[in-house]
């Protein structure tokens, strides 16, 4: 299939309804990243907290319009090569556990079984694009 030939809608294979909630990149220094991204850029910071079973922190910070990216910093990694800052992209669905059911039978790599982590209430699912991009799947409402 060409470019010229790709369609422009794919039919919902595995929700009705998938909407992007965030891209996240892995950062060495969050305080610096987040006034990096607010000073600069005008984004807004929404949320931090530690993820302790991580050993990580994240930070989410939106434009006006409610785009987000989440800055990840994992404590146990001291140095970021080129190429390392990406992390996922996330998508909201509204069944994680049946969309991951559908993927699974259409030959999509589950990188991780859905699970919920420490005091969340949301599920979420680790997806692989065909490059091996981590893709996060978060049941929303």
């Amino acid at each position: 299939m060409t470019p010229s030939e790709t369609p422009t809608t794919a039919p919902s294979l595995i929700v009705t309804k998938l909407r992007i909630l965030h891209t996240c990149l892995n950062v060495s220094d969050l305080d610096r990243s987040i006034k990096f991204y607010t000073a600069h850029l005008g984004l807004r910071l929404t949320n931090r907290h530690e993820i302790k079973q991580n050993n990580a922190e994240i930070a989410f910070l939106n434009d006006e319009s409610g785009g987000a990216i989440e800055l990840t910093h994992w404590r146990d990694k001291k140095i970021l090569n080129e190429g390392d800052n990406f992390d996922h992209i996330a998508f909201g669905v509204h069944d994680v556990v049946g969309a991951v059911e559908r993927l699974k039978a259409q030959g999509v790599v589950i990188a991780m079984e859905p699970f919920s982590l420490q005091g969340a209430t949301s599920k979420i699912a680790f997806i692989m694009d065909p490059d091996g991009n981590w893709l996060e799947l978060i049941q929303t409402p």
